[in-house]
């Protein structure tokens, strides 16, 4: 059997390949240009192509592509063969540095926010050199950039990679004032926990709305959920263990470091876990495992579910966030260490962190905004719409100390002591874990848990990385100018403690409290996509953006209508798909066993004339619940039919928001209530019991 650490990395264009097949001048050049950013010279990248291109075809690849991220939230490719024509009527495989460096997609047909006009098609692909190439299914796959004609960020990537390069620079200027001159480069990493659904594709195919749009739009809950706690980190069934095997290995072909599997609260939910990296590379492999999670799935006769709640009643699906920011010599600017009262350092850049993300509450939230994720937040271990920081009670003990001036008065780690001499002692952490806060302090980072399990993480990072960079040179400009570096980094840590500790809470977020105390504190509760998206174009956060060069006033705008156009769409096919489902599938069903049941009372009562109650409440009631249903049809048609007629996009969402959702509710609550008193032979697609427990 072939070892894990042979076939680890097999598929991807890796150091240790660049290493073997490119001379040591190019190989070196093309190394300043990944680590410092040094512009590529096109003799390099000929080089590379070259180099590339005959290590893909040795693994089979007849392909290549430009393997990029446009506003769709999923990937996109456009594939093109080695082949050129020979003189002799045979072809030759060849691959340039032009089209290594540069590729041109059509622009006009990707979401652009009006960036881009139908007639307006050039688009250019750009290679990512810090990001490998890979072969996967015979083509040879290039991480590129995309941006417009015009010079706009139509992706994820190019955001995120002016992100990271906005919070290097204003990082690096905060070390060189602690005397830290060694330090080339800070980068920030992540490593995203992606939790997901598995039912068996039989069942799926009978479900339209799972078809149609990836979550149950109808479903009554089953006798057992998730409430005896017995799925979560328990023992994995045969099924599922042969797919999350088969999913290892092709990540690890992939060099993508899923490192964690298991069951997750939900039945038929499970979660995979990778190690942490740079965050535009984990950017790219989190879009990639998604893919290969779907595409595994398939082997196994499963599909893999990514919304965030495909079942009511159940936990959603979240993706977390760990997000850390360190140097390239290997420190962790986010690691307390043994002390961290006394680790100035740790403690400016932890008060950068609480300052940014209550100064940019509003840009946080709505990174992680979909119609998905809607559903998702506020319950069931998923964080509520109003954005928090826990810090567990060491540091906010030692902030409270620094705030008030006071000495810190912590003690030594304590050690946990379970009873029974065998097992070993450990340390406890400084801090607990918090499941219902959005955004937590776990040792050496922060754990961000709002993201939902479709998203891209590169939203919500873009986004981080900007807001830190912001306060980072706040803190640099009052810093740089101090006489007394160390009483002025006293009195700002003191002071932003003070001012943002509002955004600091450690208790129970779910509890209706809270909710009412954050209220009081004046922290943002924005419950939905429409509530949240407009603020991306609030004048602070326009500054903000434009300032660091992480979007164009026009890019931001453009982003704000394409996420409220992917909210309004993605509701009306739902509100379409109900429609569909209620009119051709459920309300028959549910008339034709009314009708049966009337049949059979009719002829009961013919042969012995008995009363026939229990029989006679069913149809009285069936016949009730078909009425509602196909009241509650026909007005969310009617408020589809008015949708339509809204232009304006801020008011669609709106619409979608206040009327829309609401009538969707109504129809799903009227169906719930018939599947509960339909005999199951006659319910037209499987129930939550065999799709929750079916594999």
């Amino acid at each position: 059997m072939e070892k894990v650490t042979e076939y680890f990395g097999s598929m991807v264009f890796d150091d240790r390949i660049m290493k073997a097949t490119l001379s040591e001048k190019v190989y070196k050049s093309l190394k300043r240009t990944i680590d410092r950013g040094t512009p590529l010279d096109i003799s390099v990248a000929n080089a590379v192509a070259a180099a590339m291109k005959d290590w893909a075809i040795e693994l089979g690849a007849t392909h290549y592509t430009h393997w990029f991220q446009p506003m769709t939230g999923v990937t996109a490719e456009k594939h093109d063969s080695f082949i050129s024509p020979a003189p002799d009527g045979r072809v030759i495989m060849e691959f340039s540095g032009k089209e290594l460096v540069k590729g041109e997609p059509d622009a006009s047909s990707f979401p652009s926010g009006g960036l881009r006009a139908t007639f307006e098609a050039r688009g250019y692909t750009a290679w990512d050199p810090t990001s490998y190439a890979f072969v996967k299914d015979g083509t040879l796959y290039i991480p590129t950039a995309f941006c417009s004609y015009t010079g706009e960020a139509l992706d994820k990537k190019v955001p995120l990679l002016r992100s990271m390069e906005a919070i290097n620079k204003q990082a690096l200027r905060i070390l060189k004032l602690f005397g830290n001159t060694k330090v080339k480069s800070v980068k920030t990493s992540v490593g995203p926990e992606q939790e997901y659904f598995l039912v068996d594709r039989d069942m799926w195919k009978q479900r339209k709305d799972l078809i149609m749009t990836g979550r149950t739009l109808f479903g009554a809950m089953p006798p057992k959920g998730q409430e005896m706690d017995d799925h979560y980190f328990g023992s994995i069934k045969p099924r599922v263990a042969e797919y999350m095997a088969d999913l290892d290995r092709e990540l690890w072909k992939l060099g993508i470091l899923a490192k964690t599997k298991h069951n997750e609260v939900a039945p038929a939910q499970h979660e995979l876990a990778p190690i942490y990296d740079t965050t535009n590379i984990a950017a790219d492999h989190n879009q990639l495992t998604m893919e290969v999670m779907q595409k595994v799935a398939q082997r196994h006769n499963l599909v893999c579910l990514l919304h965030e709640k495909p079942f009511a009643g159940v936990n959603g699906s979240g993706k977390h966030n760990n997000w850390s920011i360190s140097t390239d010599q290997g420190e962790n600017l986010l690691s307390p260490g043994e002390t961290p009262a006394e680790n100035a350092q740790f403690l400016l850049f932890l008060a950068a962190v609480i300052k940014a993300v209550d100064d940019y509450q509003d840009l946080l939230r709505l990174s992680v905004a979909t119609a998905g994720n809607d559903h998702r937040l506020g319950a069931n271990e998923a964080p509520p719409a109003v954005i928090s920081i826990f810090l567990g009670d060491e540091l906010t003990s030692v902030l409270d100390a620094i705030e008030k001036d006071k000495p810190y008065g912590g003690t030594a780690k304590e050690k946990m002591k379970l009873g029974v001499d065998v097992l070993p002692q450990f340390s406890k952490d400084s801090t607990d874990r918090n499941r219902t806060s959005p955004f937590a302090f776990t040792g050496n980072k922060f754990e961000f848990r709002m993201l939902g399990s479709s998203n891209s993480i590169s939203c919500a990072n873009i986004h981080l990385n900007a807001a830190v960079a912001e306060v980072l040179r706040q803190f640099a400009d009052k810093l740089e100018k101090s006489k007394d570096f160390n009483k002025a980094l006293h009195d700002l840590i003191k002071k932003t403690i003070k001012d943002h500790k509002r955004i600091i809470f450690n208790g129970n977020g779910y509890d209706d409290a809270w909710i009412a105390e954050a209220e009081k504190r004046g922290l943002m509760n924005l419950k939905t996509t429409a509530d949240a998206m407009p603020h991306i174009c609030d004048k602070k956060n326009v500054d903000m953006l434009t300032s660091h060069g992480i979007f164009t006033e026009a890019e931001i705008f453009s982003r704000r209508d394409i996420m409220l156009e992917n909210y309004i769409k993605t509701v009306n096919i739902e509100a379409v798909t109900m429609i569909d489902m209620a009119r051709k599938e459920i309300i028959p069903a549910v008339a034709k066993f009314a009708a049966d049941t009337a049949n059979a009372v009719a002829v009961k009562k013919s042969v012995s004339k008995a009363a026939c109650k229990y029989e006679t409440k069913l149809v009285t009631e069936l016949s009730e619940l078909i009425d509602e249903m196909d009241s509650a049809t026909a007005a969310l048609e009617k408020a589809v039919a008015k949708f339509r007629t809204i232009d304006v996009i801020v008011k669609a969402s709106e619409f979608i928001r206040d009327t829309v959702l609401p009538a969707m509710d109504k129809l799903r609550s009227a169906a719930d209530k018939a599947e509960t008193v339909t005999a199951e032979t006659y319910w037209p697609f499987p129930a939550y019991d065999k799709l929750l427990f079916g594999v």
